[in-house]
């Protein structure tokens, strides 16, 4: 933070830029400096995105049927529902029940469980130690579950672990530059959430719903795990089986934390736009406000936006990352610039930042996401957006919490069944994930939050904490003369070379 000066003349001058950058930003802002722009009213809020939210819970009606039905064909009998009449021409069915391995994910759970309260509860006082723990622990943690991989004979995971260590690794040399100015923006974060324990109560809340699906989940798949087959149809149900069941509890959690940040997103906004929860202008019950919104109106949304959001972001990161270490290497830097600008057209229609324009307006997500994007463009304030990296670290934690389960499951399976090492531990990194994201997600929140309230009316943020505005207003003046710099300097090695060219051609 040393390297994030203070300089009021240069915060001014980006306060005015930014507010006059476009008409109906400034509009909105004044509206929302007013303390008039709060959650849209009951009569305007319209059902969004109905047939994700169809599809979303036919997926959790079936899925769940076929849950329950795959645990109790194994549980405490085998093949109580005479399913293995079914599957024995593909797989050689064994002996097994569901009761051997569900104490298995029930670890999973708790250890999750754990690390998220234990979050949390050091949220106030431990959050910046923490987080930089997650940042310099992660690469090293990698590493040595990559030698126990090899050790223990799991030689896709060893080789999976050991590129992602390198990977990691590369990526915080690229933007190790930039983790001051993030701990900075994550600092202000966790001082917002902390004054708001509402907003902690329903992360606590959620990760108790989490866990009740949890335990439904588990319970199938302790099912398919005892189903004991052998060498001949292992393959084949990681390959099918295995893939629909993650990806159906990634969508899960995905909905159940971004529902979380749309809640916490509401109550952020509110905060900020009225000048504190104690000002007189704020709405009676606006924490059940939002809280019915995201889980009716904006269900549908949130549904949509969990799908591919957490994808393109993090396929965004790793690209930039890349980007910002070419050099000179012409080709190989116009094929990631193809790449870069296929995911920022994305980026445009998917976002984090469309959950506070949910939460606020309650529009659709397409329609939020771009609206965001295009207000981030107007004033400028995207250029501080791309050099944070709150997201990755909060990321990081929460890759963090989910290797830390999945080694915990992993090494217990390994004691008694050491040929389902792979298929329990991989699936108990995924919970742990979504356990211990469901308590990152409220300081995200909180980041998207601030940047939008940054870009509606930065007098929004001076009036909740002028040293913060200050910063980051420097902060904004430094990186949009960076980009002045790379655009002039581009455009003179563009003449240069048409110059150059234009001598070089004969008459």
């Amino acid at each position: 933070m040393n390297n994030v000066s203070q300089s009021s003349s240069s915060s001014s001058s980006v306060n005015s830029a930014s507010i006059s950058a476009s008409d109906p930003n400034v509009s909105r802002s004044r509206r929302s400096a007013n303390g008039s722009q709060t959650m849209a009213a009951e009569p305007s809020r319209r059902w969004r995105d109905v047939f994700w939210l169809g599809i979303f819970m036919i997926h959790l009606i079936l899925l769940g049927g076929a849950l329950a039905v795959l645990g109790l064909n194994r549980f405490k009998r085998s093949d109580r529902l005479n399913l293995d009449r079914f599957t024995h021409k593909y797989l050689e069915n064994q002996k097994g029940l569901t009761e051997d391995y569900w104490p298995l994910y029930a670890l999973a759970g708790g250890v999750g469980t754990v690390l998220g309260w234990t979050w949390l509860l050091f949220l106030g006082s431990q959050a910046n130690h923490m987080m930089k723990i997650a940042v310099h622990i992660l690469t090293t943690y990698l590493a040595v579950l990559s030698v126990l991989c090899f050790w223990m004979e799991q030689f896709f995971w060893g080789v999976a672990f050991a590129i992602g260590a390198g990977m990691l690794f590369l990526y915080v040399l690229a933007v190790i530059d930039r983790l001051p100015f993030t701990m900075l923006v994550l600092q202000a974060a966790v001082k917002m959430v902390w004054s708001l324990p509402e907003v902690m109560r329903v992360a606590y809340a959620f990760m108790l719903i989490m866990l009740l699906w949890m335990g439904i989940w588990s319970f199938g798949a302790a099912g398919v795990v005892a189903l004991s087959i052998g060498d001949g149809g292992r393959w084949w149900l990681l390959v099918v089986s295995w893939q629909v069941l993650s990806v159906s509890l990634f969508w899960t959690g995905a909905v159940l934390c971004n529902t979380v940040h749309v809640i916490v997103s509401g109550m952020v906004f509110l905060v900020l736009s009225h000048g504190g929860r104690e000002a007189s202008s704020m709405p009676p019950k606006s924490l059940m406000k939002s809280l019915r919104y995201a889980v009716t109106t904006s269900f549908g949304s949130i549904c949509y936006g969990s799908l591919f959001t957490a994808a393109i972001r993090t396929l965004r990161w790793k690209i930039r990352g890349v980007r910002s270490k070419i050099g000179n290497n012409e080709c190989l830097l116009c094929c990631v610039d193809f790449l870069f600008h296929l995911v920022e057209t994305l980026v445009r229609f998917f976002n984090k930042y469309a959950y506070v324009q949910i939460a606020v307006s309650g529009k659709g997500f397409n329609h939020s996401a771009r609206d965001a994007w295009e207000l981030f463009q107007s004033t400028g304030v995207e250029a501080l957006i791309a050099y944070d990296c709150s997201g990755a670290v909060l990321l990081m934690g929460t890759l963090l919490g989910g290797l830390i389960t999945g080694t915990c499951s992993g090494i217990w399976t390994w004691i008694k069944y050491r040929d389902r090492v792979a298929m329990v531990g991989s699936t108990a990194m995924l919970m742990g994930m979504i356990l211990v994201g469901l308590a990152m997600v409220v300081v995200e929140s909180a980041v998207t939050s601030i940047y939008i309230c940054y870009a509606e009316d930065p007098l929004l943020i001076h009036r909740w904490d002028a040293e913060f505005f200050n910063q980051m207003s420097e902060m904004l003046h430094q990186r949009l003369q960076h980009r002045s710099a790379r655009a002039r300097e581009v455009l003179t090695h563009n003449r240069v070379d048409n110059h150059h060219t234009l001598e070089t051609l004969p008459f």
